[in-house]
């Protein structure tokens, strides 16, 4: 095994390249073919198998696809060959969404799942999203002892394994987000896929649901001609904002490149963060149910603590780590109603879902959400949530191997000044909250958050207040000038002005 072999020569045909960065907190994610071949790839497959017996996941059945890139579909057969040759029994489910897989976990009664995706990356990256158990999937321990068994070759070859294609996955999907019915509220919805895979799965779940949709960039192409398929990226949202506003639409929908993320604009071409969207879900949805409770990650707003609509509905709230993997398993673990990620993963649980997350299940809860107030356009009910001025999610460069050790000293930073009774901002430190990096807030509720992406090297860092958007735009600055002292800290990918 390597870890630095060239494309296009016979150790890239022989070879194993697999690089150790690959393995991160919640899946994993290459540079394909700088980082991971496809021998690699198999032998990615022999350690998932290996893995999945020695946590005796019986039968060894497993659930398989892949995301619309050009490279993904190899990727996902040699892994494929290496679960065989690990004894598992392969049921692959072809081109497919994140959440489809999940879905044929349960549609096709699989324990294990192993989706080949690179999700809203760019073009070039590959990866793979894998569980163990229904709903659920690898936390960074499970993730750690993947990497263990693949980088020190610690397989353990079985006899018995098999590979089937499954057909009609794709249609059971749509028609399971659609079981309950259609809409009796005309809306018009601008659906943009940003030419990635969901291309081939919201429109139709959405017209399935009576919603009048008009595509934007639906037709798959792994070049991505217009911007990545990403939701949280401002290019992208505004361009789906500018065509809501031409075509006359109620909504517009943003889904990223595997289909467990979605973006949300308004009838006026506004986006809305994920997270006030997730604050507008709770506050209908705290309507049906009773005193229901919601996990949201430390990048999301205050106002799921604060907003006193939510308050009178009993609803509690559960600030938890930033990650698709994390807030699954809280929910899951909480008995949660459902759970919100400022990047716009949410996960809605039982009656609702099955807890995982799912963009095109979210677009079409936020449809029954409108439905349930007929009289009223999403921008009104935005603008009846507390104001807040919030930034988009940004991310400086900062590299895989310093990442953590950067935001470890910025919090041993910001809780000594907490503990010597410091200002900031002219303000005392209300509080320091580390469950995932640090998020510090002042005394008049602005906040800011600094942690390590989970799955690029970079950092992450939110800012909000309710005060006003110079206080916003101050608290960035103060964030700002401690991450200037660390040199390996590079550009951000988002600017605040554009907010």
């Amino acid at each position: 095994m390597t870890f630095a072999i060239k494309a296009n020569t016979e150790a890239f045909e022989r070879d194993v390249l697999i690089a150790p960065s690959g393995f991160r907190e919640c899946d994993a994610r290459w540079l394909f073919p700088e980082q991971l071949n496809l021998r690699g790839a198999q032998t990615l497959g022999l350690g998932i198998g290996t893995l999945l017996h020695e946590l005796k996941v019986a039968p060894a059945t497993i659930a398989v696809g892949h995301d619309y890139r050009s490279y993904s579909a190899p990727i996902k057969h040699a892994m494929a060959l290496g679960l065989v040759a690990a004894g598992c029994q392969v049921k692959d489910i072809g081109l497919a969404l994140s959440p489809v897989a999940y879905f044929a976990q349960y549609d096709l009664n699989c324990p294990a799942v192993a989706i080949v995706t690179a999700s809203h990356n760019e073009n070039g990256w590959t990866g793979v999203k894998i569980g163990a158990e229904k709903t659920l999937t690898f936390n960074p321990e499970l993730m750690t002892r993947l990497k263990d068994i693949v980088l020190e070759q610690r397989f353990v070859p079985r006899t018995g394994g098999s590979y089937q294609f499954v057909d009609g996955i794709k249609e059971r999907y749509i028609a399971d987000l659609a079981k309950d019915g259609r809409i009796k509220r005309h809306l018009k919805a601008v659906v943009a896929c940003g030419n990635g895979t969901a291309g081939a799965y919201a429109p139709q779940v959405l017209s399935a649901i009576g919603v009048d949709v008009v595509p934007m960039h639906c037709d798959l192409d792994y070049t991505f001609p217009h911007h990545n398929p990403n939701p949280e990226d401002l290019e992208m949202l505004h361009a789906l904002g500018a065509k809501v506003r031409e075509t006359g639409a109620d909504i517009g929908f943003a889904f990223d490149g595997d289909g467990d993320r979605c973006g949300v604009v308004d009838d006026k071409g506004e986006e809305i963060f994920s997270d006030k969207i997730g604050v507008l879900l709770a506050r209908d949805l705290a309507t049906v149910h009773k005193n229901p409770s919601f996990v949201v990650d430390v990048k999301s707003t205050g106002l799921y603590h604060s907003d006193k609509v939510l308050k009178e509905r009993g609803v509690s709230t559960d600030y938890w780590k930033t990650g698709h993997s994390f807030i699954k398993r809280r929910v899951n673990e909480l008995k949660a109603l459902a759970g919100f990620e400022k990047s716009g993963h949410f996960f809605f649980n039982a009656p609702l879902g099955r807890g995982y997350d799912d963009g095109i299940l979210s677009a079409v809860m936020v449809c029954r959400t409108m439905d349930r107030h007929p009289g009223k356009s999403l921008s009104q009910l935005r603008d009846e949530l507390p104001l807040t001025h919030s930034s988009p999610t940004m991310s400086p460069f900062c590299p895989d191997d310093r990442k953590y050790q950067v935001v470890e000293e910025v919090t041993k930073h910001y809780q000594a000044k907490a503990a010597a009774g410091a200002s900031i901002l002219g303000q005392k430190i209300d509080s320091v909250v580390t469950v995932n990096g640090v998020r510090v807030t002042l005394a008049d509720g602005t906040w800011g958050l600094v942690r390590a992406s989970s799955n690029k090297p970079s950092l992450v860092v939110v800012v909000e207040s309710p005060v006003s958007k110079q206080a916003m735009h101050a608290m960035f600055a103060e964030l700002d000038k401690v991450l200037s002292g660390f040199p390996e800290v590079g550009d951000y990918d988002q600017k605040l002005k554009a907010a």
